[in-house]
């Protein structure tokens, strides 16, 4: 079980506590650290179709990263008929697997919640002229 689960979305961007055992251990510096290297390779990976990247675009659901380095990501497109619907999962697994201390990736495509502009950061809003 993950010690420490990660959710992302419009109203909230900060890491939220995911389901732990009573024995469940304390996020360890490792975990904290591939966190933050995790968060800032999805904002060098870009959307093929939308000019910003999938961070910040509101395409991860969650990140969790177990005690040994696993990375377990819930991803979404901004449509299920998104050419890119079948190789964008392993393109992102693939450059988080390059990430010192990662000894694994399970990038998981989800589609509920279905993706909305609601799901954009701020940042990305700004950058789309949306305000």
């Amino acid at each position: 079980m993950f010690d420490r689960l990660f959710k992302k979305d419009a109203s909230d961007e900060t890491p939220m506590t995911g389901p732990q055992s009573s024995g469940a251990q304390q996020e360890t510096p490792l975990q904290a650290q591939l966190q933050a290297e995790i968060i800032k390779r999805l904002k060098e990976i870009y959307d093929p179709e939308i000019p910003l990247n999938i961070y910040d675009l509101g395409l991860i659901y969650a990140i969790a990263v177990d005690p040994q380095g696993y990375v377990t990501i819930d991803m979404t497109l901004t449509t299920p008929a998104c050419p890119v619907a079948a190789s964008f999962p392993e393109i992102v697994a693939n450059s988080i697997r390059t990430i010192d201390g990662v000894t694994d990736v399970d990038v998981k495509l989800v589609w509920d919640p279905p993706w909305t502009q609601d799901k954009l950061s701020e940042a990305a809003k700004l950058q789309l002229g949306m305000f």
